[in-house]
């Protein structure tokens, strides 16, 4: 099983959807002895951001149409966090970055790195306030998730490196019609868009594995 995800990491129902996701996979993996595998994109919910970034609460208020329904929306968010063991702590966020060099830098990452390194992205910017648009901050993730060669990390992400597999990425959304993340995309063949239940997960991946058992 081969799945593809189109993530982006200022989005709190990216983070809740790779955990359910995960959650799921480990289960069907158990259950089914079938190996999984599964590829990370970066999609940019704001590709015209600043590289300084934006205020958080200043956007975000104008996007929700005003304080009252962004806090609602928070609120959700938060409520859905909970759900998954998940903490978001919006007070906390002051700007809203430019989401580039987070995805560079996964882009960067070896496989073996880029699950925990998407998951302290997340971590320090929902949980913590800060802001992911900052190379120190990044660099200083890669380090706590166990990337030994911070420093030609650091001299790659400024030569541009891995720049050019963000920008295919978020190409490639554009072409297949990716308007909102998460999106999952399921051995090439079958997708769906939108944070879902581990149960929900576990249907799609039987769904799936049905499918390609009849097309054989």
């Amino acid at each position: 099983m081969i799945i593809d995800v189109y993530q982006d990491t200022v989005c709190p129902w990216c983070r809740i959807g790779k955990k359910n996701m995960m959650e799921a996979l480990d289960r069907w993996s158990v259950d089914h002895k079938e190996p999984y595998s599964v590829r990370w994109h970066a999609f940019q919910l704001d590709p015209t951001a600043p590289k300084e970034g934006r205020d958080f609460k200043e956007t975000m208020t104008s996007k929700m149409g005003g304080p009252e329904r962004l806090g609602q929306v928070i609120e959700h968010t938060c409520e859905a966090g909970r759900a998954c063991n998940l903490e978001f702590n919006m007070d906390r966020i002051e700007y809203m970055p430019n989401t580039v060099k987070s995805h560079q830098l996964i882009a960067l990452a070896s496989d073996e790195y880029k699950q925990p390194l998407i998951d302290a992205i997340y971590k320090a910017y929902f949980e913590d306030g800060q802001n992911i648009g900052n190379l120190d901050v990044l660099m200083n993730l890669a380090k706590e998730v166990g990337m030994g060669y911070i420093d030609a990390l650091r001299k790659q992400m400024e030569d541009g490196q891995g720049l050019n597999e963000v920008e295919e990425d978020v190409n490639k959304a554009r072409e297949i019609g990716i308007t909102g993340v998460p999106y999952f995309i399921f051995n090439n063949k079958y997708s769906f868009s939108g944070s879902q239940s581990p149960e929900n997960f576990l249907k799609v991946l039987e769904q799936v594995a049905e499918k390609d058992r009849e097309n054989v």
